[in-house]
């Protein structure tokens, strides 16, 4: 259990609490019962005397937790909405550019691609930019595929915007092509990469960096930071905050519950030796 916490912690800086250690073996026995692995034990072995480095990566992308769902906090993503769509009109000469960090199987920015729709905001080459973003290829490919179960589609998800934005398909609800093509997927890894080109107006790093160490988090900021327009905002889960963790983002004035990226604060030789 230690060894392949440790793997998932080198490999994203995410972490495994000793209390839900049990998450292991529910995450991995796909991959076991796929490789045709008797136990952890074997699994394991096999890690370390073969260093076999896909299989490292299968286990890897099945630790991570992809908990995620359409319209999550629908309020929030409404005041995401309001924000970007005052941006819009306070630079017309330029798209919005929006960033969904953690984006896992697609259903985030998918969620933000209709609001705009349904707001009139997505007029041809002027509707928002949605870049989406994830460490998993698995849910990547998912995203790109937009294709979600019964099940998942239920989840958030009103029946007059499903049938406007899905079609069924075998049993499953698939995103329409037009929708899917509002959004740029790219696999990012938060604690090792560069962030995408280009300056954010609206940043979503939303119920994510619950499952880093502190130092990992304060470079997923660093990351955040240098990804943020000045001035640009910072969207979080409920649970996480930034308070002593960075000096690149304060609360928000006009937007209850995000932060406002800030310009680091550089001292002259003279204000130092004062």
């Amino acid at each position: 259990m230690n060894l392949i916490a440790a793997l998932l912690e080198q490999r994203t800086g995410q972490q495994i609490a000793a209390n839900r250690a049990w998450r292991i073996e529910t995450a991995l026995k796909p991959v076991l019962r796929e490789c045709g692995f008797a136990s952890l034990d074997v699994l394991v072995h096999q890690l370390v005397s073969a260093r076999d480095g896909t299989l490292a990566d299968r286990v890897v992308d099945a630790l991570l937790n992809q908990e995620t769902s359409f319209f999550r906090d629908a309020a929030v993503l409404d005041q995401i909405a309001d924000a970007a769509q005052a941006m819009q009109e306070a630079n017309p000469e330029r798209r919005i550019r929006i960033w969904s960090a953690g984006c896992s199987t697609g259903q985030e920015p998918l969620s933000l691609a209709i609001l705009f729709a349904e707001r009139g905001m997505a007029v041809p080459g002027r509707e928002p930019e949605i870049v989406a973003s994830d460490i998993s290829p698995t849910a990547l490919a998912r995203a790109r595929a937009g294709r979600y179960s019964q099940f998942e589609i239920q989840r958030g998800l009103a029946v007059r915007r499903m049938v406007e934005w899905f079609d069924s398909v075998g049993g499953d609800w698939v995103a329409r092509p037009a929708l899917v093509r509002r959004i740029q997927f790219r696999q990012q890894n938060l604690t090792a990469d560069a962030p995408p080109p280009g300056r954010f107006d609206i940043i979503l790093c939303r119920n994510v960096l619950l499952y880093f160490a502190l130092p990992a988090r304060s470079r997923v900021f660093d990351t955040l930071a240098a990804a943020a327009r000045p001035g640009g905002l910072l969207v979080l889960g409920a649970g996480e905050t930034v308070i002593g963790l960075t000096e690149h983002f304060r609360p928000s004035q006009g937007y209850r519950g995000f932060y406002r990226a800030v310009a680091p604060r550089i001292e002259t030789p003279a204000a130092a030796a004062g």
